[in-house]
């Protein structure tokens, strides 16, 4: 980076490892390195700064927007001063994991801008601002920042989706002009973006130098890719604010959400920043893992005491550890019409609370865990009824209804009191180690009623990260899961006050594979909630053997969505040996490196998990389709260390796949083979069925 009189901080290099380069020198490649500068008939404009300003000829989209009424729209900012890990700098500072601070002023605008970069251990960075207003009121409608690539990153990679669907990836040319993606739902949304990347062409999960961005923001955001006319490439982003919503009068500051930042060589090894940066939280998840059976699919709203009972009897024998009760259990919640917003036990259902359930299931050596969805409401439910002025609106009419429900607007101080006692209560009364917190609708309309709709989205969303933190604070150990029907707020925002998120409502193992190979790009395994469903899947109807589901369920924080009162002893017992096998090796799936890829064929999918000091690993082999290529393929095991030597062996529970024909180093002893073999030349895939897996476990030789 670089801090000049005059100006806001540029980013003169973002990407691979430079060396050991002495400071002058790396100051002066990076330079060279750089776009920007004159063209004919064009404005001498050289590189963009973190915030984009119009005054120095950008003419892309700018980095702060907002004015008094029309005037002081276009700020000019000076930097003022630069500290390096809280201590002023001066000139060249040294390299590596740090934070900068900048201070920016602009005397005629009244407006004093603060920008934070960090560099973390990771090899992560992110950037955030804060404006700060000296003058009578601004009305700020954008606050983004921006990172440069270069202009070999002529590809673009993002996600958009819907329910069951989350996490598609599309792939486009990064031409001239901008790539916006606009999130208006109030979450982070099915259809997000999630992570913009830019890639040179061709890349895929192990080639091709990948750049990328996330907002970490659980609200309105945007992220954008822009490249203008003269070569300059950007990508950045930020909170997108609804018309008005952030006034800010004179002493008033506003602090724009993290830009999180990867590069990497390959779509993996920027997964590997994210990864890392997770896991180096003081508050990341402990391992291990529970193996988690939820309710849902198994009873849906018919909470019939006996039935759950037994569920929990035959959840602990095959192994479970936490056992969550899903929707159903509230006030006069007997289908999805009514109930949202009373959060006190049904005396309908359950006349002596959840008492008996909870000392079943602590009997039984398991966890409690419950569902709620506290940020909404049904018209039909006491809360509404008492205070229908809680329910977001931006007129007199509610906002269209989704799902049956509104949403309480929780910047409403009484609003906010009401929902934390009620759950507080819960807590109280009932010793719970769990919550499944759902968000299952988009915001529209999203205002605060009480004061004629004027919006108040981004008041929300802070609401909601307080809520979450005071939740915790009053129950140290409380574990909860970000669910919005199913994967639609999954975002680093989030992810700072909640443990696991439940990566989509679909459970069927063919969409499970590409939601968890997609997901990973964000999130590492033990965070992406997965489960083994039923033969017969509730949502897409497909059937699939009890191997491939356990197997795509296998990598994740594994759990079960089955009705286990509905299935043969057979079924348990195999079911069983699975939640043994991931039980066994879940340490390693949940510390280790992911690897997706090569795939060895078109249908064929290739994923593994690598122990970081690379003395075990476990690779999966999916059979999507019907393989095209003739004798099956090979498969390189990415990650391995290519000097060392390993034992490979089938890793099973239960008898082989569906056709299942096995390569010749099948076998219960496996072989032994150099890391360079198995990373260069690979192993055979053994001819599958479609839909269908096996899982192979690597582990070097003393």
């Amino acid at each position: 980076m670089e801090s000049t009189p005059g100006r806001l901080p540029i980013v003169r290099h973002w990407g691979a490892d430079l060396g050991s380069l002495e400071p002058r020198a790396a100051h002066a490649a990076c330079r060279a390195g750089s776009a920007g500068g004159r063209l004919p008939g064009e404005l001498d404009v050289g590189p963009a700064a973190l915030v984009p300003e119009t005054w120095t000829g950008w003419m892309g989209r700018p980095g702060l927007v907002g004015s008094r009424g029309g005037r002081d729209w276009s700020p000019a900012f000076t930097t003022v001063s630069v500290r390096l890990d809280g201590a002023e700098v001066d000139g060249y500072a040294g390299t590596g994991p740090a934070t900068a601070e900048f201070t920016a002023v602009d005397a005629e605008a009244r407006l004093r801008l603060v920008l934070t970069v960090e560099m973390l251990e990771s090899g992560l960075v992110r950037v955030r601002g804060r404006v700060e207003n000296e003058g009578s009121a601004f009305d700020l409608s954008e606050l983004s920042l921006y990172l440069p690539v270069p202009s070999r990153a002529t590809e673009l990679l993002d996600f958009s989706g819907r329910w069951g669907m989350e996490r598609q990836v599309q792939r486009q040319a990064f031409g001239v002009g901008s790539h916006v993606r606009e999130n208006r739902r109030g979450r982070t949304g099915l259809d997000s973006a999630y992570v913009l990347h830019a890639t040179e062409p061709g890349s895929g999960f192990t080639h091709g130098g990948t750049w990328a961005v996330h907002v970490g923001w659980s609200g309105n955001h945007r992220h954008v890719a822009e490249r203008d006319s003269s070569g300059v490439a950007l990508l950045g982003g930020g909170e997108l604010l609804l018309p008005g919503e952030l006034r800010l009068e004179a002493g008033d500051s506003y602090t724009g959400p993290w830009i999180y930042a990867a590069y990497g060589e390959g779509l993996d090894r920027v997964s590997h920043r994210f990864h890392d940066h997770l896991r180096a939280r003081s508050g990341h998840v402990p391992s291990p893992r529970p193996v988690t059976l939820n309710t849902w699919e198994a009873v849906y709203f018919e909470h019939d005491h006996e039935r759950l009972l037994e569920l929990v009897r035959l959840a602990g024998e095959i192994g479970v550890e936490r056992f969550v009760l899903d929707d159903g259990w509230f006030g006069a919640r007997r289908d999805s019409r009514a109930g949202l917003g009373d959060w006190t036990v049904s005396k309908d259902v359950w006349p002596d609370g959840l008492h008996p359930l909870v000392d079943a299931v602590h009997t039984h050596g398991m966890e409690f865990g419950l569902w709620v969805e506290p940020e909404m409401v049904n018209l039909d439910s006491e809360l509404a009824r008492a205070h229908p002025e809680w329910i977001m609106a931006a007129r007199s009419e509610l906002p269209v209804e989704q799902r049956s429900q509104h949403v309480l607007n929780l910047s409403v101080p009484e609003c906010y009191d009401a929902v934390l006692g009620q759950l507080l209560a819960l807590l109280d009364e009932y010793d719970i180690g769990y919550l499944k917190w759902d968000h299952n609708r988009d915001h529209v309309e999203a205002g605060l009623r009480p004061r004629g709709g004027v919006p108040s989205e981004h008041a929300q969303t802070a609401a909601v990260y307080r809520l979450l933190a005071e939740v915790r604070a009053a129950r140290p150990g409380l574990e909860i899961e970000s669910c919005a029907a199913g994967g639609g707020r999954i975002d680093l925002g989030i992810l700072e006050f909640t443990d696991r998120v439940w990566v989509s409502d679909v459970s069927d193992p063919l969409e499970r594979q590409r939601l968890m190979r997609w997901t990973g790009q964000l999130l590492p395994p033990e965070l992406m909630g997965s489960h083994v469903a039923s033969p017969r899947s509730h949502t897409t109807s497909r059937h699939h053997d009890l191997s491939f589901r356990a197997a795509s369920a296998f990598f994740g924080h594994f759990g079960v969505e089955w009705d286990l009162t509905a299935t043969t002893a057979e079924e348990r017992t195999r079911l069983a040996a699975w939640i043994a096998l991931h039980r066994a090796h879940r340490r390693l799936l949940h510390t280790g490196r992911v690897w997706r890829g090569p795939d060895p064929a078109d249908g064929i999918w290739s994923h593994g998990v690598v122990a970081q000091d690379r003395s075990e690993a476990i690779y999966s082999f999916t059979s999507l389709t019907w393989c095209a290529t003739g004798a099956p393929p090979h498969a390189r095991l990415t990650g391995l260390d290519p000097e060392a030597r390993y034992r490979v062996r089938p890793l099973t529970a239960g008898g082989p796949p569906a056709g299942f024909v096995a390569p010749a180093w099948w076998g219960e002893e496996g072989f032994e083979a150099p890391g360079s073999v198995l990373t260069r030349i690979g192993l055979q895939v053994p001819t599958l069925h479609p839909e269908q897996s096996v899982l192979v476990h690597v582990e070097r030789l003393v």
